[in-house]
């Protein structure tokens, strides 16, 4: 009965992946298609070139690199701190500030980005790399936040008391004791926070009217709203914007199932 179990299981989860992977093979076949009937049966990799050439992926791309660095760099800096004072620290009045960073979570970007890009605006922000990074910087604050706290709060008191014993002061056991024991929770906000980041629409398109720093989800919305009548083309474009977070995830995906499934997330 056992063996049977498990073969049912098994079975159920090759079903959910296949379910779950189906829809990317099929875009990823679909991009080495050819453009006509006269070039079937071979496989077509000059359809990337031809995307990134006519998308200006290139462009994209870049925008869309250093706007993750600068939310995944800065988010990551700022939750430790947050997560420290609120997870370890403990001062009068931390869980009030907690709940703050909560409502980040739970208010939807969609009703912050108008009166955000007129506040940015006021400041002549608007059509600049930092009116794109700063509102993802907030949101992911909120976050990096909320998973550092939880991941502090995991750590036992007992290693905290014998590095202040040694003499050590806050700032060192942040940086040289505990930064070094949370890997895991630390590669997988910088993961969720880079997805996030990576995939975000609304802000780049309200942030920058002018277009000028137009990140790569928005600028495949442009590319496959001007060739819609080539399916090859814009599935190329697609395997193109999502190819950086698939290469993230496959090169740290043991440290995400880790931090998904372990400590990162105990109280």
């Amino acid at each position: 009965m056992h063996k049977k179990e498990k073969m049912i299981s098994f079975i159920i989860l090759c079903i959910f992946a296949f379910s779950a992977l189906y829809p990317i093979l099929s875009i990823f076949i679909s991009s080495l298609g050819p453009k006509t009937t006269s070039g079937a049966g071979s496989i077509h990799f000059e359809n990337y070139a031809e995307a990134w050439e006519q998308g200006h992926f290139s462009d994209y791309m870049k925008n869309s690199v250093i706007v993750s660095l600068i939310v995944v760099s800065s988010a990551l800096l700022l939750s430790l701190m947050t997560g420290y004072v609120l997870g370890i620290l403990r001062p009068k009045g931390a869980n009030i500030i907690f709940y703050f960073f909560l409502l980040g979570m739970m208010v939807p970007s969609e009703a912050l980005v108008l009166p955000l890009f007129f506040d940015l605006n006021s400041l002549r922000l608007t059509d600049t790399i930092w009116a794109v990074a700063l509102p993802q910087i907030a949101q992911s604050l909120a976050f990096g936040t909320f998973w550092m706290r939880a991941y502090f709060r995991s750590v036992s008191p007992s290693i905290v008391d014998a590095a202040r014993i040694d003499g050590a002061s806050e700032w060192t056991i942040l940086w040289k004791v505990l930064l070094p024991m949370g890997r895991t929770a630390i590669i997988t906000q910088i993961m969720i926070t880079f997805m996030w980041t990576w995939n975000d629409f609304l802000i780049p398109l309200v942030m920058s009217p002018s277009g000028r720093f137009r990140t790569a989800p928005l600028g495949l919305a442009f590319f496959q709203s001007a060739h819609t009548s080539s399916t090859v083309l814009m599935s190329a474009g697609a395997v193109i914007v999502a190819a950086p977070m698939i290469l993230l995830y496959f090169f740290l995906q043991k440290y995400f199932i880790q931090g998904m499934t372990e400590g990162a997330v105990k109280e």
